[in-house]
């Protein structure tokens, strides 16, 4: 039985949900977003949505949580977003941002432009003797949550300075060096 399956989701004011046959359709102030649901039934009842299973099987039972969880993103992305910061940690690591590009340097011999995806808006934060931080926002959690993985995936934390690209918060595992 799954504990996180069988739990309401609450819809709050100015969120608009459409069902199609296997298709929900989320709504609100910040943008739209869908998703095709399968061996799921999905009820919209008093500003709350129910989800039950089809069927006892394996597949409808690990799927039971899955879409509950993925209708809750929904519903809390339209209605007031998601953020995650990213730090880079270096000395002379940068970002700067035109537009929907990306400009990072990151010691290497190139900056690396990224182009960033529309529905994902991006900030940039430098102050002076304090890490250069990336904000990212978006409606969309999964899109957001690559984004942010892409740009990390540029220069990850190493284990011996911590130099790289970290998320705000994130704990790096420090090794200790050659011992003479």
């Amino acid at each position: 039985m799954s504990r996180v399956g069988n739990n309401p989701i609450r819809v709050p004011e100015g969120v608009n949900i459409n069902l199609q046959n296997q298709k929900i359709i989320v709504s609100g102030k910040l943008g739209s977003l869908e998703q095709d649901f399968h061996d799921i039934n999905v009820n919209l009842e008093n500003n709350s949505i129910f989800l039950s299973r089809n069927s006892e099987t394996s597949d409808a039972k690990s799927k039971h949580g899955l879409y509950r969880s993925l209708i809750n993103n929904m519903v809390i992305g339209v209605s007031s977003g998601f953020t995650k910061e990213l730090e880079l940690v270096g000395v002379g690591y940068r970002a700067s941002v035109q537009g929907q590009r990306l400009d990072l340097s990151l010691g290497f011999s190139h900056n690396i432009l990224f182009e960033i995806a529309p529905e994902v808006k991006i900030e940039t934060v430098s102050e002076k003797g304090k890490n250069p931080i990336i904000k990212l926002t978006s409606h969309d959690k999964q899109l957001l949550g690559f984004v942010a993985a892409k740009i990390r995936s540029f220069r990850k934390p190493e284990p011996y300075k911590g130099k790289g690209i970290r998320f705000v918060g994130e704990q790096v595992r420090r090794k200790a060096g050659k011992s003479a």
